[in-house]
């Protein structure tokens, strides 16, 4: 018989290598950044661990695999090992991870626990008991072999030989080797027999089998002519023995007696060069399995989602009742379903919680989904229900199309919500759930807005006093103060010195005017635009003087308070694409001028860094979900008028990674068409470098019939017969406004669907006219929607007409070049948007021209402030009024945000409380502390 053929395990390692290699380059070519990732975790320094180790490592460099060695000292204990393994199983650029045995460390570890520590999707060593209890039943696709009986197996498919069917012995039945082998062997259909140190007959089962595993840890126990003749032999020991020929004065042998074995065995491996090379070549491979199942289970796009059955009840419930009825899914099982990380997520509760940021970088590469705005025609006081729509569209294209689609809404201001308008959760069978908490705290973001905001208002009046009553060189000790005998200048300082043109670092080395120029703000109080900010209507702080105390000296001055979603550093938030982007907004945001007529800004009062501080976690969308299980962001509320009234960049563009290129995300614009889906196109999406692919335009007959002049409508107050009652004539009239709307739309290149939503009290003959009205002015579809009362299943007709448009062609441009001059950009607006023939800046109007245009800040976007009743400037001016001159009574400038505001008529920034407020209805349960009442 011929000697038998050697089984190398230095050559097959080399040719698994060279495979995991190609395999790794395929990867990170279909996922541009991505790499498998292998932690190794050692516990102690010994020697032969760091060698194993290095080894690793060197395999891993070669093959392309991201490895990262954490070494614990030998003093960690039990807890330190758990600790750091919590954090590699929830480190989502971990795919494969090892802990390196045996612990070497001077207090007690249990071994076992360590390594059912790891996470079972991440145990590329197979020695959990999950993996080893799934090795145990044949789930071979669903679990990690332990690395030397897979490379085992991988010797014994280079023979060619069929396994099925032969008989395999198997000695020694450790849990890294034996007894994995084993089970190994059986479900590949071979019939198996282990051997042990306690069995009599051991020449006897070595001499049947076909397969020979040795794994004993006893230098050449197996002789060869125990061997079966044309047996496979695979010997997987380490053992020395004494040599004095060599230099070390011992050689390394196996487990088998290796030169009489040889003669009999058709393939036998060698030691050292066969199990061994064999070991880490697998591990590597296990590793990139591992990468390959993540990337399968968390590829962008791919989502398995569990939507929520509504029970539809006649008549509809109250919202309340319909969001309590709700059982919302846990919200780190939503953020699973999308593709988001554990790292990625922060919870807050049960049914909230924030997005990192990080996402964005991760899903950099990945396209976006298409980008559909929901907007609406000119509303009456009630709202035409573009909340409901929103989450209705969403509802209709996640839970019954199947589709993957994210809602993006505003955070709302609890102003409204305890005022006269309640809560914007949407409404009956769509909304955002749990509908208390979307309307009350959330995740306290407009309360960050609250503090930043309050605390620049505080940092002005604080530096004017400061100013008024120190010399400069008292200011500037206080500015730079000395701290163990050196002075040093703040990095938001050597900013201000750079602005006044002074490039010296050293604190000692400024002239008098230098010092001078440096600590004097010397703002001019009557050209503060900065207020303070509370969220809640509170009209009695509209007007207030500041400063009565006598420790002010005197210093007083009028002032007022603002509604908290107002304020600038919300429409900063809304408009930032990161944290440091948000940093610099913050900067550059203007609050007063000078004495000279020089912007002074939040940099200037040194406050920049402390705001970023304070809305470091509002910057993080929060997440949440629709009654029917679909993911939304709330996340911003910027006010529709003195701001653009859109939701958050950063959540538009983390949901459009995550949807994927084939997913939909819906936001929705505040007021009308001619105001937030205007602001949206030109402002938002200016800076945001998003393309909308659709407008969804919310048309209801209530609202056709007051353009068509009926009579008007209260909130709180029954309607009119008109409203209640077929009336064609009206609502044909009234279609005046819709057209309008419509071409507003179609002026910035976007396909339009009308989304007509039908109440109770309308007709078929009513909705109908609607629908044909609106395909004639140029709609590329319209349908009727009930979704208020049906949820999803009353958007399908919506979600499908929005289906087909983001197909169509959008040749999505702006209304206009922010370069032209400040008047031009307000006039454009007026005559193309609004329909009015010119407009007329009174004189506080031309001299903010004059001054933004001197300051600098004259290539600003345009952010129309006007009534969002009417497309004129009076809110009795119904339908689509024309010839009208729209006046222009000031401009104000959110440079930090990035726009310049024209005021239009005049309007309050504080509302106040109604007689009756929303409040009335609301109470909590003392028992269940559940909220009761409306919102």
């Amino acid at each position: 018989m011929a000697p038998a053929e050697i089984l190398s395990g230095k050559i097959v390692s080399g040719q698994v290598r060279e495979r995991l290699k190609q395999q790794v380059v395929e990867m990170t070519e279909k996922f541009p950044g991505f790499k498998p990732g292998l932690a190794i975790l050692q516990v102690g320094n010994r020697d032969d661990s760091n060698l194993y180790i290095n080894m690793k490592l060197k395999a891993a460099a070669e093959i392309g695999i991201s490895a990262n060695h954490i070494k614990l000292p030998n003093t960690a204990t039990e807890a330190d090992v758990l600790k750091c393994i919590a954090s590699l199983n929830a480190d989502p650029a971990i795919h494969g991870f090892i802990v390196q045995l045996p612990l070497d460390s001077d207090k007690p570890i249990n071994t076992e626990k360590i390594t059912n520590a790891v996470a079972p999707e991440k145990d590329v060593d197979g020695l959990s008991s999950i993996n080893a209890g799934k090795l145990s039943r044949g789930d071979l696709g669903d679990c990690f072999i332990p690395c030397t009986p897979k490379g085992c197996m991988e010797l014994i498919r280079q023979t060619g030989v069929q396994v099925a069917g032969k008989r395999a012995v198997v000695i020694g039945r450790s849990k890294i080797v034996g007894a994995p082998m084993h089970d190994l062997l059986l479900w590949n259909n071979a019939t198996v027999t282990t051997c042990h140190s306690k069995t009599s007959t051991l020449a006897e089962e070595v001499g049947k089998a076909d397969i020979l595993v040795v794994a004993a840890g006893r230098a050449e126990m197996v002789k060869g002519e125990w061997i079966k003749p044309g047996a496979i032999v695979i010997d997987c020991g380490i053992n020395h023995v004494p040599d004095s020929t060599k230099p070390s004065g011992k050689r390394v042998v196996g487990d088998v007696a290796y030169s009489s074995a040889k003669e009999k065995a058709s393939f036998i491996t060698p030691v050292p060069g066969g199990v061994g090379p064999m070991t880490v070549a697998m591990l590597m491979q296990s590793t990139v399995e591992s990468a390959q199942r993540f990337l399968e289970k968390f590829q962008p796009g791919k989502w398995t989602i569990q939507y929520n059955q509504l029970a539809l009840k006649v008549p509809v419930p109250s919202d309340i009742e319909i969001s309590k009825s709700c059982v919302p899914k846990p919200i780190d099982q939503v953020a699973k379903e999308v593709g988001l990380f554990p790292d990625e997520v922060e919870l807050y509760g049960q049914t909230k919680a924030k997005v990192q940021l990080s996402v964005l970088k991760r899903l950099q590469n990945q396209p976006d989904g298409k980008y559909v705005v929901v907007t609406g025609i000119t509303p009456t006081p009630l709202g035409e229900g573009k909340s409901t729509t929103t989450v209705g569209l969403v509802q209709a294209l996640g839970a019954h199309l199947h589709q993957n689609v994210f809602a993006c809404v505003r955070q709302p201001s609890q102003g409204p919500t305890f005022g006269i308008k309640g809560g914007a959760a949407g409404g009956g069978y769509c909304q955002v759930v749990p509908m208390e908490e979307f309307n009350l705290h959330l995740t306290g973001d407009i309360h960050a807005i609250t503090a930043a905001n309050n605390l620049v208002a505080a940092a002005i009046d604080a530096r004017m006093f400061h100013e008024l009553t120190q010399s400069d060189q008292a200011l500037y000790n206080r500015l730079v103060p000395s701290v163990s005998g050196v002075r040093k200048f703040s990095d938001i300082q050597i900013r201000r010195l750079q602005k006044l043109g002074i490039n010296k670092t050293d604190p000692m080395a400024l002239t008098k005017e230098e010092v001078n120029a440096f600590v004097r703000l010397d703002i001019d109080p009557g050209t503060i635009t900065w207020q303070r900010v509370l969220d809640t209507n509170d009209r009695f702080l509209r007007k207030i003087t500041i400063g009565q105390s006598v420790t002010e000296k005197g210093f007083s001055r009028t002032a007022q308070f603002d509604i908290t979603v107002s304020s600038e550093i919300m429409a900063v938030l809304a408009l930032a694409d990161g944290l440091d982007d948000m940093r610099k907004r913050f900067g550059r945001m203007v609050v007063a001028s000078s004495k000279k007529g020089q912007p002074v800004t939040a940099d200037d009062l040194g406050v920049t860094g402390a705001l970023a501080v304070l809305m470091k976690d509002a910057v993080k969308p929060n997440l949440m979900q629709t009654l029917e299980g679909t993911p939304v962001f709330v996340h911003a509320g910027p006010f529709a008028n003195i701001a653009h009234g859109n939701s958050s960049v950063l959540a538009d563009k983390i949901a459009l990674k995550l949807v994927g290129k084939d997913g939909f995300v819906v936001t929705e614009a505040g007021f009308g068409a001619d105001i937030g889906m205007e602001k949206f196109f030109n402002i938002k999406c200016r800076y945001s470098g998003l393309r909308p692919h659709v407008v969804v335009l919310v048309a209801t007959v209530r609202a056709l019939k007051m353009h068509g002049g009926g009579p008007a409508v209260t909130a709180g107050v029954p309607l009119p017969k008109e409203y209640t009652e077929e009336n064609l004539q009206l609502v044909a009239k009234g279609c005046s406004n819709l057209n309008k709307q419509i071409q507003n739309a179609r002026m910035f290149g976007v396909p339009v669907v009308v989304a007509v939503n039908a109440f109770k009290t309308d007709t078929k003959a009513e909705l109908a006219l609607v629908v044909q009205h609106a395909k004639e002015a140029g709609a590329f579809d319209a349908v009727e929607c009930t979704h208020w009362a049906e949820g999803g299943k009353g958007a399908l007709a919506l979600a499908r007409a929005v289906q087909r448009a983001s197909q169509a062609p959008s040749n999505f441009k702006f209304l206009y070049d922010v370069e032209l001059p400040v008047v031009d950009k307000i006039r454009l607006i007026a005559q193309q948007v609004y329909g009015a023939r010119d407009i007329e800046l009174l004189p506080e109007a031309q001299e903010k021209v004059a001054l933004y245009t001197k300051q600098g800040f004259g290539n600003l976007p345009i952010c129309m402030a006007k009534t969002h009743l009417s497309l004129s400037h009076d809110p009795e001016q119904k339908g689509a009024p024309t010839g009208f001159v729209l006046p222009i009574r000031d401009i104000r400038a959110s440079v930090g945000a990035g726009f310049l505001y024209p005021l239009v008529g005049t309007m309050s920034t504080m509302p106040g409380l109604p007689t009756r407020p929303c409040f009335f209805d609301i109470d909590l349960d003392p028992v269940s502390g559940e909220v009761n009442g409306l919102f």
